[in-house]
């Protein structure tokens, strides 16, 4: 008879862990990485395991985000049995395949919503690194143009008659309003 509550399965009487780190202090960050990070197994070991853990599915009509969401879920589910074997050397292979069948089961769906997050992340801090290096060379590329010594010497004339332009309107502008009289008419009106 066998059981799953949460991450436990129970084959027999005996309690089997489907991830003994989550209960044990042997959890560093090498297992961390090996466990969490994709591409720690080999590709043709998941080609080799797409059609025990999806027998249902047609890879080839597949798109490329959805293989890759299906490879690393099926490469969760073998790290998985791969801890389990580790901490339980002594189940049979008949138990063995029942706890497999029970994973795939219970947990495959859960993997697969873990996987499409890691994606999904990996996606967005990928195109996060992209914008910023375009921005960075958008910026470096201006900032060599405007170092460059014909830059400086075309540009100087422009900005010298912007300058020129701006005070000749403002003193225009302030001079012109203060000898208004319609500017003094409305005081003396208010009062």
């Amino acid at each position: 008879m066998m059981i799953l509550q949460q991450d436990i399965i129970k084959l027999n009487g005996q309690k089997i862990f489907i991830n003994p780190f989550l209960y044990s202090n042997k959890f560093d960050q090498k297992t961390k990485k090996w466990l969490i990070e994709p591409g720690q197994i080999s590709k043709l070991r998941i080609e080799l395991n797409r059609s025990k853990f999806y027998p249902e599915l047609n890879w080839e009509i597949l798109s490329l985000n959805e293989k890759h969401i299906k490879d690393n879920t099926i490469e969760l589910l073998l790290k998985t049995m791969d801890i389990i074997q580790a901490f339980n050397p002594n189940l049979s292979y008949e138990k063995l395949l029942e706890v497999e069948r029970q994973l795939i089961y219970y947990k495959k769906v859960g993997f697969e919503i873990r996987s499409k997050k890691y994606i999904e992340k990996r996606d967005r801090l990928l195109l996060k690194s992209k914008r910023r290096l375009q921005r960075d060379d958008f910026i470096l590329r201006w900032q060599n143009w405007f170092c460059l010594k014909e830059t400086r010497k075309l540009l100087m004339p422009f900005f010298v008659m912007i300058f020129i332009s701006t005070s000749i309107g403002w003193f225009a502008g302030i001079s012109k309003n203060s000898c208004n009289p319609y500017f003094e008419s409305n005081i003396n009106n208010q009062k």
